[in-house]
């Protein structure tokens, strides 16, 4: 994804003229896979790994906000245009609610700064939606996923449970696409929603 995801930035901010808002909250790309790698092998504890992560999708913020018009923001908001969180310094003031574990991954992050904003969340990813038993399934409980691998994590299916909010999971390998599936939502996912 990270070589179409500075393209879906500029392509959300053509959406952003039309009156939309956009957060985008960052992965940690491959800056993350290091640090879970390192974790893996026993070089950093789970607090550590944590805030390595965290660090991590600080620095992917940047690489999407580099040169799209993106603004980088420390504290979340809703209003016309696309904002880019840096997650960092936003939670280290508020960083309750979230497991230091892996289980509690960037989408956790995105899932619990939309609950606080009284949002639905739009996971962008590289698959088409949720997979069961190989059959791709347009809507799901987050309670019926728990438990059970998925393009999600653990964490945001408790956090999306727990708040009674919705996931729209959709593919992002063709930023064109995903912005048309966008101008779509809420009424018609051609991927997963998740509630």
């Amino acid at each position: 994804m990270i070589e179409c995801a500075k393209e879906i930035v500029r392509r959300l901010s053509i959406l952003a003229e039309r009156g939309y808002g956009f957060l985008v909250v960052p992965g940690g790309g491959p800056m993350a896979d290091l640090v879970r790698s390192l974790h893996n092998r026993g070089m950093v504890s789970d607090e550590a790994a944590h805030w390595m992560a965290v660090l991590a999708m600080e620095e992917y913020a940047y690489l999407l906000a580099d040169g799209t018009g993106a603004e980088l923001v420390d504290a979340p908001n809703l209003s016309q245009g696309v904002r880019i969180l840096r997650p960092y310094r936003y939670l280290l003031e508020k960083d309750r609610g979230l497991e230091h574990s892996w289980d509690y991954t960037s989408d956790a992050i995105a899932a619990l700064v939309a609950c606080r904003l009284g949002s639905d969340m739009i996971k962008v990813t590289d698959v088409d939606g949720v997979l069961i038993s190989g059959k791709l399934v347009p809507d799901v409980r987050a309670s019926s996923l728990m438990g059970h691998q998925s393009c999600i994590d653990q964490g945001s299916l408790r956090i999306i449970d727990s708040c009674e909010m919705r996931c729209f999971v959709l593919n992002g390998s063709s930023p064109a696409e995903l912005i048309a599936m966008v101008e779509e939502l809420p009424e018609r996912c051609r991927g997963t929603v998740i509630w």
